[in-house]
C-alpha cells in the first residue's frame, strides 16, 4: 500500500491556499461520489464507455497467425502508427510495475474516487510559487482523456473546460468501473516510448520480458516513461532512481545509466517471443486478403482473447519444424558447393492445404527476408511432365512411342538452338518412358516441335504458371524450362497431375473453401495418370538417376527433377497419393552451383520430407483408369526390354520399330540459318575471313555435295569454307548431277574500314547464329 503524505503547518497552508485555487473546480465536482453540485461549465454529455467494450475495441498493431491446431506461427505487423501488444489482463503485470506506476502517477489512486485534490491543492499551490511542474492529474483522469477523444490534451495546453469535463469524466468512469479495471486500462492504453503504446509492448520490446517478469528496475524505467515518452536518457534515469530510492526507504540506486541506455536503444527491436515460425508464408497470406483490407476486416470470429487479431490458416506447425530442421541439416552438409538457400512447399492434393511453407533457409542465407518459394526462376526440366502429357493427350504420342536422342540443330529466327543432354551423352531411340523418366533433353525439344510452343504456353498459364513473355520469346526451349516460375505455382501444377488433372488455387485459411475454387480440367485424367506412372518408375529413369537414389522411397511416389541454366537452380517436385511436395535450392546470389546434381541438390530434403509425411501412412499408386488401355510391347533390335504399357484408348500397339526421319532421307543446310545477317570483322583482313557452312550427311549416292552462292560453285562437301562478300546471296545445296537439294538466303555485311594486321581477329561478326566463321 502507498503511505500517506505526512502534513505539517506548511503542508497545510499550502493546501488551503490550493484549495482556495480550485473552488472553481468545487464548485462543479464534490464528494467522495463525484457527484454534480452545480452547473458544467459546457455541456458534456458523453457516455462512459463500458470495461468490456474498451478491451473489446483494443487493437494490437499486428496479426496472429495460427496453425491447423491453434499454434501461433507468426506475427505481422499492420498498423505503423503504433506500436501495440495484446491487451494484458492485471493479474498478469508483476506487481513491481504496478506499484512504480501508482508511485510515479498517482500514489493516492486507491483513496480517492476519481480527483486526488490534494494533488490539486499543491498543484494550485506550486502554480502561485512559480514551481508548477506537475499537474494533478490522476490515473482515472488519464483513462478518461484516452476514451474521450475530446478530452485529450489539445495543442497548446488544456483550458479550464477541458479540465472541468475532463474531472467530471473521471468521476463518472469510477462509478462504472472498478480500480483494478482503471489501472488495467491505464496500462495497456497509456503511451510509453517513441512508437510504442502499452505495457506488452514496452515489456516485450525495450525489456525482451513478458509483463509479469518485469523485475523492480524494469518497472522504474518504464514508470518514469509516462512522465516523459521523450525525455533524455538522463532525465528518465534519474526519475527511475528517485523511484527506486522512494519504494526501498532510500536505499541507494543501483540501476547504471548504462542499462537504461540499452533499454532506450531497443525500442525498435523486435518483440520478445514473437512467434517466427513462417514468416513467409504469413506474409502471403495477409496478400490475399481482400484489396484494402485492414485488421478491422478481419472476421470477429477470428478475433482472439485480450484482443489479438488471429487468422486460422492450414498449416501445420510440427511439419514445417520438420522441414525447417530438414533443410538446415542437409544445407550444412554442402560445403563449398554454393548452395545456401533452399524453400519447401507442402500441399494436400485433396483440399489443397498449404501444409508446410519454408521462404529461405533462415540463418544461413544472405537474404533470410526474401521468399525464395514465390521467387521466379528457371524451371528447368520439371516442365517435361506437362509437355508430355500434352501429347499423350493430343494422341501425338505414346508411352511407347520412340523419339530419337541424337544431335539436333533447330533453325529458328534468332539462329541455330542447338540442345544438349546434362551429360553430353545420346541415348539413340528411347521410348517416351524413358525420355520423360530419365529427362532427357533432345526427344523433349523433339516433342515439343510437334506440339507447338504457343499451345504449350497456353496449357502452362491453365495450370496457374506466371509465363512472363509470349511463347515466342522462349521458343523450343520452353520444352526445357526457359521459362520463369515461383515453386509455390510449380508445386500447385504438380498438384494438378495428382489430381487426374484438375486444378485449383491453393488453400491458406481455414475460412476459404476447400480448393479454392471449382477444379479446372486442364489436362485428360487417362493421359495424367500415365504420366504419374513414369515418374514413378524407377527403372525407366535408371538410364540417368539409377535404381536407387534420393528420387526412390518404400512407398508410391512419382517424381521429377529440374536444373537450370548453368547450375542456378535445382528442383524436385512430385507426388505421392495424399500429398505433393515442392523443393528448391540455389542461392539468393544467383550463382553457380559446384557439383551439384539434380539428386544431390533438392531430391534429399524432398525424400526426408516425403518420408516424414508417409511415416505411419501408406501411399499407393491410384487405380488405372478403367477406360486406360494396356498391352505388351515389343521394341526391334532390342531398343529397350518387352514391357506392359499403358495407352490411351485407339492409340495402343504391340511392337515399335523405329522410322527413317526427314533428315536420314533428305539432305538439308544445317549452317547458315535461313535470314542470318553476318558483318564482315573491320578488324581482320578480309581475305583470312571464312564463313562455314554445314550440310546433313548424305547417303553415299549424293555425294559429292556442291555448294553454290549464287550461280557460282564455291566449295564441296558437307562443310564448306566461303569467304564472305558484302551484299545479299543465295545459298544452294545440290548434288553431283545439280539437283538442288536445300537452298536459303544471306546477307553478308562489309564496313568500309581501314584494317590493320596488328588488329586481326577471330573472323566476320554475325548475328543469331552458332555457327561461328572461321578465319583460314
Amino acid at each position: 500500500m502507498i503511505t500517506r503524505l505526512s502534513w505539517g503547518w506548511k503542508g497545510i497552508g499550502a493546501a488551503l491556499a490550493g484549495l482556495v485555487l480550485a473552488l472553481p473546480v468545487l464548485v462543479i465536482v464534490a464528494g467522495s461520489s463525484g457527484e454534480v453540485l452545480a452547473r458544467s461549465p459546457g455541456n458534456d454529455s458523453a457516455a462512459t464507455p463500458s470495461y468490456e467494450s474498451v478491451r473489446a475495441a483494443h487493437q494490437p498493431s499486428g496479426v496472429v497467425l495460427l496453425d491447423r491446431h491453434g499454434e501461433a506461427i507468426a506475427e505481422v505487423r499492420q498498423d505503423f502508427d503504433e506500436r501495440r501488444g495484446r491487451w494484458v489482463p492485471l493479474p498478469e503485470i508483476s506487481p513491481a510495475m504496478q506499484r512504480a506506476v501508482l508511485l510515479s502517477e498517482d500514489h493516492r489512486f486507491y483513496e480517492h474516487d476519481g480527483v486526488d485534490w490534494l494533488a490539486v491543492a499543491r498543484a494550485g499551490w506550486e502554480w502561485v510559487v512559480g514551481d508548477g511542474r506537475r499537474g494533478a492529474s490522476t490515473i482515472s483522469m488519464q483513462v478518461a482523456s484516452m476514451l474521450a477523444p475530446e478530452l485529450q490534451r489539445p495543442h497548446g495546453g488544456r483550458t479550464l473546460v477541458h479540465k472541468f469535463r475532463q474531472i467530471r469524466q473521471a468521476g463518472r468512469l469510477e462509478e462504472h468501473w472498478t480500480k483494478q479495471q482503471i489501472l488495467e486500462a491505464y496500462l495497456n492504453l497509456a503511451a510509453f516510448r517513441g512508437e510504442l503504446r502499452g505495457i506488452d509492448a514496452v515489456s516485450r520490446v525495450m525489456f525482451a520480458k513478458h509483463p509479469h517478469g518485469l523485475g523492480e528496475d524494469e518497472a522504474a524505467v518504464a514508470a518514469a516513461l509516462l512522465r516523459g515518452p521523450n525525455a533524455g536518457e538522463d532525465l528518465v534515469w534519474s526519475r527511475a532512481c528517485a523511484l527506486l530510492q522512494t519504494a526501498q526507504s532510500g536505499n541507494a540506486c543501483e540501476l547504471s545509466r548504462a542499462t537504461v541506455k540499452r533499454w532506450l536503444a531497443a525500442t525498435g527491436a523486435p518483440a520478445a517471443d514473437r512467434p517466427a515460425l513462417a514468416p513467409h508464408f504469413a506474409r502471403m497470406v495477409l496478400t490475399t486478403l481482400p484489396a484494402g483490407s485492414g485488421l478491422s476486416d478481419v472476421e470477429p470470429s477470428e478475433a482472439g482473447l485480450n484482443g489479438e487479431w488471429q487468422i486460422a490458416t492450414t498449416l501445420d506447425a510440427p511439419l514445417q519444424r520438420h522441414v525447417m530442421q530438414s533443410i538446415r541439416r542437409h544445407l550444412a552438409g554442402m560445403g563449398l558447393t554454393r548452395l545456401t538457400d533452399a524453400a519447401v512447399v507442402v500441399l494436400d492434393n485433396g483440399t489443397g492445404d498449404v501444409l508446410a511453407y519454408v521462404g529461405s533457409s533462415g540463418e544461413l542465407s544472405a537474404a533470410s527476408e526474401v521468399d525464395h518459394a514465390r521467387a521466379p526462376r528457371q524451371a528447368g526440366s520439371t516442365l517435361k511432365p506437362f509437355l508430355y502429357a500434352l501429347a499423350l493427350e493430343s494422341r501425338y504420342l505414346t508411352a511407347a512411342s520412340l523419339l530419337k536422342d541424337a544431335p539436333l540443330d533447330v533453325a529458328t529466327a534468332g539462329g541455330l538452338y542447338i540442345p544438349r543432354n546434362y551429360d553430353g551423352q545420346h541415348a539413340g531411340w528411347v521410348s517416351v518412358r524413358t525420355a520423360l523418366a530419365a529427362s532427357l533433353n533432345i526427344p523433349a525439344v523433339r516433342t515439343l516441335m510437334l506440339i507447338g510452343p504457343e499451345r504449350f504456353a497456353d496449357r502452362l498459364r491453365a495450370l496457374g504458371l506466371p509465363l512472363l513473355n509470349e511463347a515466342e520469346h522462349y521458343g523450343y526451349s520452353l520444352s526445357l524450362g526457359s521459362a520463369d516460375v515461383d515453386l509455390f505455382s510449380l508445386t500447385n501444377a504438380y498438384r494438378a497431375l495428382a489430381r487426374n488433372g484438375r486444378w485449383s488455387t491453393a488453400r491458406m485459411r481455414r475460412t476459404d473453401m476447400p480448393s479454392g475454387q471449382a477444379p479446372a480440367p486442364v489436362f485428360d485424367p487417362l493421359a495424367t495418370w500415365i504420366v504419374g506412372d513414369i515418374l514413378s518408375d524407377r527403372r525407366a529413369r535408371a538410364r540417368t538417376f539409377g535404381l536407387e537414389s534420393a528420387l526412390s522411397t518404400r512407398f508410391w511416389t512419382a517424381v521429377k527433377t529440374g536444373t537450370s541454366k548453368d547450375m542456378r537452380d535445382n528442383w524436385t517436385v512430385g507426388f505421392s497419393e495424399q500429398y505433393t511436395v515442392g523443393v528448391w535450392v540455389g542461392n539468393s546470389h544467383g550463382e553457380s552451383m559446384r557439383d551439384v546434381s539434380g539428386v544431390s541438390g533438392a531430391a534429399p530434403i524432398w525424400h526426408d520430407v516425403m518420408s516424414y509425411l508417409h511415416a505411419e501412412t501408406p501411399s499407393r499408386q491410384p487405380q488405372v483408369p478403367s477406360l486406360l488401355q494396356y498391352s505388351r510391347v515389343e521394341f526391334s533390335h532390342g531398343l529397350e526390354p518387352a514391357r506392359l504399357e499403358y495407352f490411351i484408348p485407339g492409340t495402343s500397339l504391340s511392337r515399335v520399330e523405329p522410322v527413317l526421319e526427314q533428315e536420314d532421307v533428305g539432305v538439308r543446310i544445317l549452317s547458315p540459318a535461313a535470314g542470318t545477317v553476318f558483318a564482315l570483322d573491320p578488324d581482320m583482313p578480309a581475305e583470312v575471313q571464312r564463313l562455314v557452312m554445314r550440310a546433313s550427311m548424305p547417303p553415299a549416292a549424293l555425294h559429292p555435295l556442291q555448294w553454290y552462292v549464287g550461280s557460282r560453285l564455291v566449295a564441296q562437301g558437307p562443310v564448306a569454307k566461303w569467304a564472305p562478300l558484302a551484299g545479299n546471296h543465295t545459298v544452294e545445296l545440290r548434288d553431283a548431277n545439280g539437283r538442288i537439294l536445300d537452298q536459303l538466303r544471306i546477307e553478308v555485311r562489309g564496313l568500309p574500314r581501314a584494317r590493320s594486321p596488328l588488329n586481326a581477329g577471330p573472323g566476320p561478326k554475325f548475328a543469331g547464329q552458332s555457327s561461328v566463321p572461321e578465319a583460314r
